[in-house]
Order: structure tokens, then sequence, then C-alpha cells
């Protein structure tokens, strides 16, 4: 036989592999546990909410209002590209069976997930064997929308939309698919033992840090540094945040796919850790001189959220209080002192707050675990080199990712940036052809 007749063969063989596993994942509707999988709808739910409306007012509310309507654009248009993308192959690729490296092929389309209701059965994922496999479907695929949405922060105000929606399509595809399958689809990070419980590195870090070399590639904005760029609506931005803040409990708590204890410690560590970190951000405030702004209040909350979401399944009360000083403390320097000493323009702060604040809670999560609460033998000292191989792994690669593909996106588009004068207008009129009165 030829290597031309070999080859389709050994193209094809790892497809055929996965498609024997997963046809294992039919399991009658008795094993379906109703309790867990309405828990697990409504997180998804929830965490969908974070995006949209959430981010979108979040968002939106710190920028100018010429750019307002362009702003919360991105998180629906995200939400809307970021979920045909998953249906399509990136759910496929990030957990069904493949290498320590990348999923199968087997879910193409979803192909095979599916149900039987003449012979009640129905797939599930091994990673949520009570619930039906379209449910953990959903739940990922909202992970994976928010991830994408929160990089639109760092070059917010400037960015042409083409160019946005091509990146999203393509970032997640290519950095946030390829992570989540290395800590939660059976890939190397996972077979070494990281916690990340919600998303600390494969959202977080991930996001943050690909915002920071997309603010760093566009450059500032036009009047960065010299002229006054004050939030449009804080009221806006205060709504968001508690729309995040209430949207978390089902990011961090429905990440333990079952209505179980592990779920309720879960949800309570990240109520600690958020009103933690939310007062630490304006006592830092206070110290500096400042008075404690909703700004402040908000960036706090969302740091220690930040903070607490590698970590949710792995600590007790106090590792989340500890967790929501130190974030809150830490993203308040990158995002105020770090920041204008560097000098870069992250415009609404998704490196400060997302990506200093997830490798902050990435650390942590080694330093103050509770075995008992998971019913582990770690070891702090080990765990600790642990996240910090796998954060800087995460921090390596999406950053050298993030920076190709925005370069293959410019070059497609055109360029990145909207012109010098539209920017000057805002993108709301000028790219939507709508504006806010």
């Amino acid at each position: 036989m030829n290597a031309l007749k070999i080859l389709p063969l050994v193209l094809l063989y790892p497809a055929a592999a996965s498609a024997a596993e997963t046809d294992g994942w039919w399991q009658p509707f008795s094993a379906i546990n109703s309790g867990d999988t309405a828990w697990v709808m409504t997180s998804a739910v929830l965490v969908l909410f974070m995006t949209l409306p959430g981010l979108a007012l979040f968002y939106g509310g710190m920028v100018r209002k010429k750019n307002l309507l362009s702003t919360m654009m991105h998180s629906f248009s995200v939400g809307a590209l970021v979920s045909v993308l998953w249906m399509l192959i990136g759910y496929s690729l990030a957990f069904t069976p493949g290498n320590a490296f990348i999923g199968g092929l087997e879910r193409v389309l979803l192909n095979g997930m599916s149900l039987d209701v003449a012979k009640e059965m129905v797939t599930v994922s091994p990673n949520a064997g009570s619930v039906p496999e379209a449910v953990f479907m959903f739940f990922q695929m909202t992970f994976a929308v928010i991830s994408t949405a929160i990089i639109a922060g760092a070059f917010a105000e400037r960015m042409k939309y083409s160019a946005m929606m091509l990146f999203s399509g393509l970032w997640m595809l290519l950095v946030y698919v390829p992570t989540a399958h290395w800590v939660w689809g059976g890939g190397f990070m996972s077979a070494g033992g990281v916690f990340d419980y919600a998303g600390g590195t494969v959202v977080h870090i991930n996001a943050g840090v690909a915002g920071l070399v997309a603010a760093l590639v566009l450059g500032k904005r036009v009047g960065y540094g010299k002229e006054a760029m004050p939030p449009h609506n804080m009221a806006f931005t205060l709504v968001g945040a508690a729309m995040l803040w209430v949207g978390w409990f089902g990011f961090n708590a429905g990440s333990a796919v079952a209505a179980n204890a592990s779920a309720g410690m879960a949800m309570a560590v990240t109520q600690i850790a958020a009103a933690t970190g939310a007062l630490v951000w304006l006592l830092c405030e206070k110290l500096v001189g400042h008075k404690p702004s909703a700004l402040g209040l908000a960036s706090g909350a969302v740091a220690g959220l930040v903070g607490i979401t590698p970590a949710a399944g792995f600590v007790d009360p106090k590792g989340a209080l500890v967790i929501g000083i130190v974030t809150a403390a830490g993203c308040y320097w990158a995002s105020v002192i770090l920041k204008r000493k560097l000098g870069y323009d992250d415009s609404l702060d998704a490196f400060g707050i997302h990506g200093f604040g997830g490798l902050i809670g990435a650390v942590l999560t080694g330093l103050v675990f509770n075995n008992q609460i998971f019913g582990g033998d770690a070891v702090i000292g080990k765990q600790v080199l642990i996240q910090l191989k796998d954060a800087l792994t995460t921090i390596v690669y999406s950053g050298v990712m993030s920076f190709v593909i925005l370069k293959v996106v410019s070059i497609v588009c055109g360029g990145l940036r909207v012109e010098r004068d539209i920017e000057r207008e805002g993108l709301d009129l000028n790219i939507h052809g709508e504006r806010v009165e």
C-alpha cells in the first residue's frame, strides 16, 4: 500500500478512535439527575447573563458616550459569533477525546450529541455524567462567550468592527479551545494536577493577556494621556457589575456540574471574595488620598471574583478572604499604578483585572487550598509550582498566539484601527450608523 493510500487512514484514525470512545456516552434517562440538570441549566443562563447584558453594561458605562453602542455591540456580537463557532467545532475540540493538546472531531456540528426518547437514552459527557450532554455543552459555551468578550475591554474605542469579529473568532478557536482542553478536557495540564475550578487560567489569564497584547499592538487611543476620558455613565457600570456579581455564582458554583455540597461551598466563597475585594479596593483609594468611587467599588468586586474563580472548589471561607484581599490590592496596583508607569492603554483594564487578577488567583489557589474541601492530598510547595508553571504556559501561549492572530487580521482587514477622524467623531455613528442621544 503506497503513501497516498495510507494517508487518508492515518488522518481518519483519530476521528474513528474518538467515535468509538464517545459511543459510550449514551446513558439511560434514569442516569440523569433532575436536580443537577436544573442547577447546571440555571448556571448556564447566569453565565450568559454575565455577558448579555452584564459585561455589555459594565464596559459600556466606562467608555465615552460616542462609543457606547459600539462597546456594547462587542459583547452581543461576540456572544452570537462564539455560540455558532462552539457548535460547529469548538466544543468538539475542547471536550471530546483526542490527545494531550487538543480534542477530537467526533462532535463537529454537534454530531452524535442527541437523545432517543423511544429508547429512553441520552448522551452525557464524562465531565458531567448526571446531566444531558446538551446542557453541559451549553454551559461550556457560555464560558467561551464571556472569555472572548472580556478581551474587548482592552481595545475599546479604537478597533474596527470587522477586525474585532475576525480576531474574536480566531482567538476563541486557536487560543481558548486548546487551553480549555488542556485544563478541563483531559489535556496535559489536567494530567499534571493543576487547580482551576472555573477558569482562572482558561478564562481570565487567557483573555487578560490577549487584551494586553491587543492594546499594545493597536496603540493608545487618540488623545490618551492628554485629554480627559471620563466614563460616560457610571450607573451602567454599577448595574453591569451587579449583574456580573450575581451571574458569577453560575460561573463558580455551576462548575461543580451538580447541585451538591461542593457547589454550595463554591457559592459561599465566591460571595466572600467578591465582597472583600470591593472593600479592599475602596480602602486602597482611601490610602492614596482618593474618594471612594463607584468605579472602584465595581472594580474591586470584579477583582475578588476573578481571584476566587480558580479556587472556588478548593478553598474554605478563610482562604476566600485571603484571595479577596490580595487580588483586589494587586489589581488596584496593576490597573492604577503599573498601567500609568508603563503607559499602555488598556482601556477598561481587561489585563489589570482579569489577566493580573487571574494570575494572582491561580498562584494563591496553590497556597490556600484545603484538601478537606475537595478530598485531595495536594502539597503546598508542589502545588504552587504546578500553578505557576501552567499559568506561565498560558501567558506565553495566549500572548504569542494573540499577537500572530492580530497580525493576520490586520493584513486581511487592511489594518486593525479605525481612521483617526472616525475615532475622534466616535465609532457608534461611523461604524454602526447609530448613536445615543
